[in-house]
């Protein structure tokens, strides 16, 4: 690999606000937030709506995840008449 083009792989967490799980992984994406790990380290937090966790396919739940009101504009162009 050629020195000073590629980014930081590192530890990251990634944390699923819909079920609030959260799982320690390697990524190259960055944030500013912060969180205190298990293992009393300190790691980068990135926060994600749908995870394994929440997702419906894997938890075999099945619900609506409304964001910036989708559900409300399908509902008003394909609505019951």
């Amino acid at each position: 690999m050629k020195k000073d083009i590629h980014p930081t792989y590192r530890q990251i967490v990634f944390r699923d606000t819909a079920s609030d799980f959260s799982f320690l992984t390697r990524s190259t994406l960055d944030s500013s937030k912060t969180i205190e790990w298990e293992d009393g380290n300190t790691y980068p937090v990135i926060e994600v709506d749908i995870s394994s966790a929440s997702h419906p396919f894997y938890t075999g739940k099945s619900r609506v995840v409304d964001t910036a009101g989708r559900v409300e504009k399908f509902k008003r162009r394909y609505g019951q008449k």
